[in-house]
């Protein structure tokens, strides 16, 4: 467990959107404070959603986000819009809604992360390994015959630790400076895709599985506001999971290839929501 943590926390400091909502829902859940998030054009939009007003007054909640989000320092993330509104479990596609109908947030506030500097990175890194030293096993004691090794070893695990720390600030200014610009191109909406021409074969392959997923994403999202019976919202969770696996086969070298791995998680995630409604028709 421990180290699933610190994977979800390396995966979010890499700016994963996914992973930044993981940790962020793990920190809120005792308020029942829940958070999406989507990414676009250089901001970080996120929703904060409970069944009450309390959990959300803004001055506490803005904080403790702020405090979360600096403490995860994600590296291409600084921007971040904050929203909240009472949850409202069917509305999948919430980015578009609140631009919509802003009047339905109860408040919504921009902030903006402060950079990490070298030195609390640097004292970071040199408290990590005090604290595993002092985890492991204790040496055995050294004879009083011997004060002058025990000093030696001293210096020498003193001069590793400023080593590594200088080795470790030095890497992480030059990857600071040389990491590239997020690609300005990304958008914050579902792209509409293009027209499909006339053709007479059967259904074929998308030539474009990333514009194929949101053209079902779309069309899951339209459907989901008029679905009342149960085979309806199945046939809507059937939809989101074909999107969700469709944005699985996004290639590496697509220029949309981070966005569709956010979107397979979020896709599945409005999958069982939609599972979820089928079930409650069954039970009514």
């Amino acid at each position: 467990m421990h180290d699933s943590m610190d994977d979800i926390a390396k995966q979010a400091h890499q700016g994963s959107v996914a992973a930044i909502i993981q940790i962020l829902n793990q920190q809120l859940a005792d308020a029942r404070v829940r958070t999406r998030a989507v990414f676009a054009d250089g901001v970080l939009h996120l929703l904060c959603e409970a069944p009450v007003v309390e959990p959300l007054e803004r001055s506490v909640l803005v904080k403790k986000i702020q405090q979360l989000l600096e403490d995860i320092a994600p590296r291409t993330i600084r921007r971040v819009n904050i929203n909240s509104r009472i949850v409202q479990e069917q509305q999948l596609l919430w980015l578009e809604e609140i631009s919509r109908n802003p009047d339905h947030l109860l408040w919504s506030q921009d902030i903006v992360l402060s950079k990490p500097n070298l030195l609390q990175q640097g004292l970071k890194a040199l408290r990590t390994p005090k604290a595993e030293l002092r985890k492991k096993t204790q040496l055995p004691k050294v004879s009083s015959r011997k004060p002058k090794e025990k000093h030696r070893f001293r210096r020498s695990l003193v001069g590793g630790i400023s080593v590594s720390l200088f080795l470790l600030l030095a890497g992480w200014l030059v990857y600071d400076r040389l990491i590239p610009t997020l690609n300005a191109s990304t958008t914050p909406k579902e792209p509409t895709p293009p027209p499909q021409p006339a053709s007479t074969s059967a259904a074929a392959t998308p030539s474009d599985p990333f514009t194929e997923a949101v053209r079902l994403a779309i069309q899951a999202d339209a459907a989901g506001t008029t679905a009342n019976t149960a085979a309806q919202w199945l046939d809507i969770a059937a939809a989101w999971e074909k999107a969700s696996t469709l944005m699985s086969t996004v290639k590496p070298d697509h220029p949309r290839y981070q966005i569709a791995q956010d979107r397979v998680i979020l896709y599945r995630q409005n999958s069982q929501l939609a599972q979820q409604q089928a079930k409650q028709r069954q039970s009514e």
